[in-house]
């Protein structure tokens, strides 16, 4: 049996809990993921598959079904702390060829930077898989102006959720998740 994705959606969640385990729970159900058997996978876009709208995507799967997913979570219990998970996506122009998604979880870091930093990370993957040059050296804004003019990567894009952990002693976890069908 062959398990090829021919569709996958994004999505996150941030979730608040006394316990850990529970603040984790409340941020898969804030991303709508947390009614199914998720299997962390590694992180390749596949061929020939579609990002869809998330609203689309949990059509098609039921409750307690086993799902493939690429996740990043990050949770802190200090008040204040800022933490940030990301999921970055980089597909190459050639459909038939496989892309990747990474994954990034950090503190001190916003949407912005997180999100930025997890695109550059699955585009730097594949620019290397697609014999792409490019200078690490250079900021992330002039590598994906590099990555575009090569014409072999179509796009990048990016998912995040980023806050400031919650006061008063409890849990604060963020999710980001590609979830493949």
């Amino acid at each position: 049996m062959r398990l090829i994705p021919r569709k996958l959606f994004l999505t996150r969640g941030v979730g608040i809990h006394k316990e850990k385990l529970s603040s984790f729970e409340m941020a898969l159900r804030e991303a709508g993921i947390a009614h199914f058997n998720l299997v962390r996978v590694s992180s390749i876009f596949p061929p020939n598959c579609t990002i869809v709208e998330r609203e689309d995507g949990l059509k098609l799967l039921q409750p307690g079904e086993i799902v493939f997913a690429v996740i990043a979570e990050m949770s802190s219990n200090e008040p204040g702390r800022r933490i940030a998970a990301s999921i970055g996506v980089a597909r190459p122009a050639d459909r038939d060829k496989y892309g990747y998604l990474s994954e990034h979880h950090s503190y001190g870091q916003t949407d912005q930077e997180s999100g930025d930093y997890a695109e550059d990370l699955a585009a730097t993957m594949l620019a290397t898989t697609l014999g792409i040059p490019f200078d690490a050296d250079k900021d992330y804004n002039e590598r994906k102006e590099q990555y575009m003019m090569g014409r072999e990567i179509v796009d990048s894009t990016s998912i995040t959720m980023a806050v400031n952990a919650e006061t008063g002693g409890v849990w604060t976890t963020v999710v980001a998740a590609a979830i493949l069908i």
